[in-house]
C-alpha cells in the first residue's frame, strides 16, 4: 500500500506569519495536532505541532506558582508571546516522504525520526500528510495488526 492511498489531501495548513493564537484556534476546530506551514505557492516551509505551541505556551501557564519577581517576568514574557509568529515556534527542518512510498516504509521513517506526522510533496508542492492514524488505518487494511479482543491485542 503506498502513502497516496492513505494520507490525508490536502491537508489544513497555516501560513508562516499567522499568529501563534491562530494556530492554536485552528488546530482545536480542525481537531489537528499537525499543521503544514505554507507559503503562497503551497511550498512547505516547516510544519508546527502542539508540542511546538505548548512550549510556547508554557510559561504564562504556571504563572500562578511563580514568585513576584518571576511572575514579572513571566508577564514580559507573555506579553512577547502575544506578537509571536507561527515562524517563530514551527520546526523548519521538516522529515518528508513522497505520495508512492510505502506505507511501511513511511512508517519507519516517523519512527525513526520520532515524529507523528510526514508532510507528503510531489513536485515540490504539498499534496498530503500522513499521520500516525494513518499509517495505524493502513496496517489494518493489510491485515498486519492483530484483532482487539477484550482489551488486549491477540
Amino acid at each position: 500500500m503506498k502513502v497516496r492511498e492513505v494520507m490525508a489531501k490536502d491537508p489544513v495548513t497555516i501560513d508562516p506569519e499567522a499568529a501563534v493564537g491562530t494556530a492554536l484556534d485552528v488546530m482545536r476546530t480542525k481537531h489537528v495536532r499537525h499543521l503544514p506551514v505554507v507559503d503562497d505557492a503551497g511550498t512547505l516551509m516547516g510544519i508546527v505541532t502542539d508540542r511546538d505551541l505548548r512550549h510556547a505556551a508554557f510559561a504564562p501557564a504556571v504563572q500562578e506558582y511563580l514568585s513576584v519577581r518571576a511572575r514579572r517576568l513571566a508577564r514580559q514574557l507573555g506579553e512577547t508571546l502575544e506578537n509571536l509568529r507561527v515562524r517563530d515556534v514551527m520546526t523548519w527542518a521538516v522529515v518528508t516522504t513522497a505520495p508512492e512510498t510505502p506505507v511501511l516504509s513511511a512508517a519507519l521513517i516517523m519512527f525513526e525520526s520520532r515524529v507523528g506526522s510526514l508532510p507528503v510533496i510531489e513536485r515540490g508542492r504539498l499534496v498530503g500528510l500522513l499521520t500516525e492514524q494513518d499509517v495505524l488505518k493502513a496496517l489494518m487494511m493489510e491485515g498486519k495488526v492483530a484483532e482487539f479482543v477484550g482489551g488486549y491485542m491477540w
